[in-house]
């Protein structure tokens, strides 16, 4: 029987050190201490990654401000936003907003404008986001090594391949491979919910947890699924079109090509019938009669009483296929009075077998708000960087 390969002493090296770089980027400033405890190594071994890192300008080390205890405080080490920059897009079905991010996860300038019918083609979106990058980047005096895409929309995470995205009328779109073409950096696309789910994974309501989903209602319905601490995305990665499971046998007609979607009772036009507005009903105003209604909790429980249910049942079903301890919701769902969220969470555990068999999943609000997907995009850029910085 052979004998396993032995690792070479360069690679240990390399690993060590993107582990390290990995871990100061997601958990911030951290002491030499702390990173030997956290990363199983010796501190003699954590002296020489730091100070190769320090002297390649990625990291720096600073005395923390003073505080009550005796003594002298140990270095805190910390990321430098300017060492890695990467390109984060967040595309959406009325907004596209764009963000250069630093090492560590802070966002050094953004833009971002609205979409209408004529500037929401892929031509359009494409040429609008090169330029904008380009303006951003000279501003700052930066240039990105990578970048994130999020879309709404069935994406081929192998190429960046846009399969499908209905609500902007976008098929087969190559959407990777030119954005690449002429930024000449790597590019990843990926569906917004994934990038959500990894987003509150790793810097939102969902750090620490293992196993979580994230679900997001906005004009469309999707969800991301982090797996034992990664994202799970299927053989292509089409995983977590959660609002296309059929809920309502005979239900509304869905522009996926069935009835009874679960988008089609929980999506921005089913909460505009349930608050009694329009369906085209601008964001704005959905948001206002929203946060009015969360003064008043029974006016809130009897009008969003079926909207509740259909948002339940989904619930439902999603923590009794895939057990997460936790679930995020996210966009329009982080607007639903408190008290709305507190009874369907309430609901998923009583009704769910696999909720009470994990001791009761958790049902939260998004914890980063309209940034989510623009980090989740830029963690996907980062997962290409850090081993290269």
């Amino acid at each position: 029987m052979s004998s396993p390969p032995v690792a070479r002493p360069d690679e240990v090296r390399r690993h060590n050190r993107t582990t390290l770089l990995r871990l100061l980027h997601v958990g911030g400033p951290s002491t030499r201490a702390a990173l030997a405890t956290e990363l199983g190594l010796n501190r003699s071994t954590i002296k020489t990654l730091v100070d190769g890192l320090a002297e390649a300008g990625v990291v720096e080390e600073k005395v923390p401000r003073p505080g009550r205890g005796a003594g002298r405080p140990s270095l805190l080490v910390l990321p430098q936003p300017h060492a890695a920059v990467v390109l984060a897009v967040d595309l959406q079905v009325e907004h596209v907003a764009i963000a250069l991010v630093g090492l560590g996860g802070q966002i050094l300038g953004r833009n971002s404008w609205n979409l209408h019918a004529r500037t929401r083609t892929a031509d359009e979106v494409i040429t609008h986001v090169i330029e904008s990058t380009r303006v951003l980047a000279g501003d700052l005096g930066v240039e990105p090594v990578a970048v994130g895409v999020s879309v709404p929309g069935v994406v081929r995470r192998a190429d960046g391949l846009v399969h499908e995205a209905p609500n902007l009328r976008w098929t087969d779109v190559a959407l990777g491979d030119r954005l690449s073409a002429v930024l000449r950096i790597p590019v990843l696309v990926a569906n917004d919910a994934e990038l959500g789910a990894v987003a509150e994974h790793l810097r939102g309501a969902a750090r620490g947890s293992s196993d979580s989903v994230y679900v997001s209602a906005d004009v469309g319905v999707g969800g991301g699924v982090i797996s034992q601490g990664s994202s799970l995305r299927g053989g292509a990665g089409y995983v977590g079109e959660i609002g296309h499971m059929a809920i309502r046998p005979g239900g509304r007609a869905c522009y996926c090509g069935s009835r009874g979607c679960w988008e089609t009772e929980i999506g921005e036009a089913a909460l505009c019938r349930a608050l009694g507005l329009p369906e085209d009903t601008p964001r704005g105003a959905i948001l206002v009669e929203l946060r009015e209604l969360g003064s008043d909790a029974d006016s809130a429980a009897a009008r969003l009483e079926e909207y509740a249910e259909w948002l339940t049942l989904g619930l439902v079903n999603v923590v009794n296929l895939l057990g997460p301890e936790l679930v995020v919701l996210g966009d329009l769902l982080t607007v639903l009075p408190e008290s709305v969220i507190r009874t369907i969470a309430e609901d998923v555990r009583r009704r769910s077998l696999v909720s009470r068999a994990v001791g009761g999943t958790r049902i939260v609000s998004s914890a980063l708000g309209a940034d989510v997907k623009l980090l989740g995009a830029a963690e996907v850029a980062f997962e290409v960087v850090l081993d290269t910085v």
